[in-house]
């Protein structure tokens, strides 16, 4: 296949401020700058915090304590270095991962992963309008009104031609996860003991088991997600970044890994209040009402709340992805900027998305395990075909230039894809065949 040419993006540009009082200080020019470029780092990362990922983190809290904050700590370099790839990619071509994996790599492939990530994506929207109405019926509000409520505000936030708005709406409600750091804090697990939980890493008293593995997998799993390398590469380039914007962006991209990383943290903090008493649950909605006895009504409720939006802002950002992908391999007008009139396509793909997912959870007896089995499964094999285009882009030096990877760049990346590959493989494994025991050792 024939190598397109591809151009880069003017290096001497960059996002330019509204127009308003100058800004004369050196610091104060400095951070004016940030700000402006500020969102598309913090949103991906905050925006896996999903209703998956509450499930996730809050039950290895109450099933093993704090014995698991240490791999937490492991995965933030992790996290990091998976999207500063994708920074990169998408400032230099001011194209998303989709498209520049239909250019590169042909039509097969590149139809490959986008229909990869068009399922996944939907599957995993169905559970988060799922953990919606299991968080809003302990409200005492029905399924039948909580899910076309939720459906129709996350439209009416997208599809209103304006970028900026909806950034802002996300950073909002990125910024509303605080809570469960102070949940956390509520629980006084002892400073000493978090520190040492997350800087030394130990084992449940039962040693390695299959359970422990799954578990284990399942939090890589829930940390590192497909959508994610798609979502941000999308979003930077309709924010219209530039290469003058970078250090910023990857700034950003560390801020938002560090918020995230402590929430879930946070999270295994609040599970560890069950476990220190011996009380098990089956979802996160059960958990909060097991914690209103012990910490108070307001913790009942604000956790519930908190799953709420851990969902509308993981539903948010899976469609936003799909949206994005599908308009740039289309040729369709594809951006946020836009009104509804001038890119039908995008928005009509997400509103559809969002429609449809929101009428399969209504359905009386609809298979949601199986479906939150699909998106395990699926996303685990998902996750290392999509590095693995994304560190070949980003070793083009034609396409990049002076930013393309560097040898260490490469030795962390491969080393990165390589475990997530073996983890991704025996999440599979496990979620298709539970009967499996593996032998450990330990």
């Amino acid at each position: 296949m024939g190598v397109q040419e591809i151009p880069i993006q003017n290096p001497e540009t960059t996002v330019v401020p509204p127009k308003g009082r100058a800004v004369r200080s050196r610091f104060g020019m400095r951070l004016m700058s940030f700000l402006m470029v500020f969102g598309p780092g913090l949103i991906v990362m905050v925006a896996d915090n999903d209703a998956g990922a509450v499930s996730t983190y809050t039950q290895a809290g109450a099933r093993y304590g704090l014995n698991l904050l240490w791999v937490m700590l492991l995965l933030l370099p992790v996290t990091f270095f998976c999207q500063e790839m994708g920074v990169r990619l998408g400032i230099a071509t001011g194209r998303g991962l989709a498209a520049m994996i239909y250019q590169r790599f042909g039509k097969w492939w590149g139809r490959f992963s986008l229909a990869d990530l068009q399922l996944v994506n939907f599957l995993t929207l169905v559970t988060e309008f799922a953990m919606i109405e299991l968080a809003l019926s302990k409200f005492g509000i029905p399924g039948y009104a909580s899910v076309p409520i939720a459906a129709a505000g996350l439209i009416v936030v997208v599809v209103t031609g304006s970028y900026l708005r909806w950034e802002r709406v996300s950073v909002i409600l990125c910024f509303m996860n605080v809570g469960w750091i102070a949940f956390a804090l509520m629980a006084k697990p002892g400073a000493a003991n978090v520190v040492q939980r997350a800087l030394i890493p130990s084992l449940p008293a039962g040693g390695i088991t299959s359970e422990l593995v799954f578990l284990l997998v399942a939090i890589v799993g829930t940390t590192v997600a497909p959508w994610q390398l798609f979502f941000q590469q999308s979003c930077i380039a309709d924010k219209r970044l530039r290469f003058k914007d970078l250090n910023r962006e990857r700034l950003d991209t560390l801020i938002g890994a560090v918020f995230t990383i402590c929430n879930a943290g946070a999270m295994m903090i609040v599970g560890n209040v069950l476990y220190t008493r011996g009380l098990p649950y089956h979802d996160p909605s059960q958990m909060a009402m097991l914690l209103g006895p012990i910490m108070g009504s307001y913790v009942k409720y604000g956790v519930l709340l908190l799953m709420v939006n851990a969902a509308v802002l993981g539903a948010m950002a899976i469609t936003l992805a799909s949206s994005w992908a599908l308009g740039e391999v289309m040729g369709w007008p594809h951006s946020l900027q836009k009104p509804v009139r001038e890119a039908p396509g995008f928005y009509g793909l997400y509103i559809g998305a969002v429609v449809g997912a929101a009428a399969i959870v209504l359905i009386p007896n609809a298979p949601l395990q199986l479906i939150i089995i699909g998106v395990q499964v699926l996303a685990g094999l998902m996750l290392p075909s999509a590095l693995i285009f994304l560190q070949l882009l980003l070793n083009d030096r034609q396409l990049l230039g002076p930013f393309a990877n560097k040898r260490w760049n490469n030795v962390i990346n491969w080393t990165v894809i390589v475990v997530l590959f073996v983890l991704s493989a025996v999440l599979a494994a496990q979620v298709l065949l539970p009967n499996t025991r593996f032998v450990l050792p330990g």
